[in-house]
């Protein structure tokens, strides 16, 4: 088994990975990486990665970070059809946009919301606004398209915010107002090869 996976159960980026080799068919060993624990910041971990976040993919001698470049190197690895990393410059640009949104605004919003959540604090308003805006924005562009880059079938733009809006609610942000959200959200989870995104509530930060 070539491809390595080192992966923190509970981060949506590391997600986006397993979830992507999942439903490209892959086979890959996790190792797992407790963040809760500071393993990232472990220097085994950093001569993987200098900036110290998972996840990391190894395959064969080439290792990569960033789960949104690895998500890019695996759909021109292993998907001929270029379904998920589409082959035209106007395609492209458009899962270009959504992978800097899920970099950006999601990153900065329901994901920063989670962890903080999950970390024992309380996200502040201007950490909460960003989440919002968000979802109102993709439930407006899903009321006319399936899928975020494309409306025949999903690209790795889907899969880079999937993980962290599905789990938003873990932030305190509801998805009750968001109906082509959740409708796009249910069309991924229907997909072969579907893996969920962990939920936090039966963890706990360590004491």
């Amino acid at each position: 088994m070539s491809i390595r996976l080192h992966d923190f159960a509970l981060s949506g980026h590391a997600h986006r990975v397993r979830l992507f080799l999942s439903l490209l068919g892959l086979p890959f060993e996790t190792v797992p990486v407790n963040m809760l624990k500071g393993e990232h910041k472990s220097e085994p971990f950093l001569a993987l990665n200098a900036f110290g976040q998972v996840p990391v993919l190894e395959d064969g001698d080439v290792i990569l970070s960033d789960s949104n470049a690895i998500n890019i190197y695996l759909a021109l690895k292993h998907d001929p059809s270029r379904q998920w990393w589409p082959e035209s410059p106007v395609q492209i640009a458009r899962v270009q946009r959504w992978l800097s949104v899920a970099a950006g605004q999601l990153a900065q919003g329901a994901a920063r919301a989670r962890w903080i959540c999950l970390t024992g604090g309380t996200p502040d308003q201007t950490v909460i606004d960003t989440a919002v805006q968000l979802l109102r924005v993709m439930d407006q562009h899903l009321s006319g398209q399936r899928f975020l880059a494309s409306e025949q079938h999903p690209t790795v733009a889907d899969i880079a915010l999937y993980s962290y809006t599905v789990r938003a609610p873990e932030g305190g942000m509801s998805l009750e107002a968001y109906p082509h959200v959740r409708r796009w959200l249910s069309e991924l989870e229907s997909l072969p090869g579907f893996v969920p995104m962990p939920s936090t509530q039966p963890f706990k930060k360590p004491t």
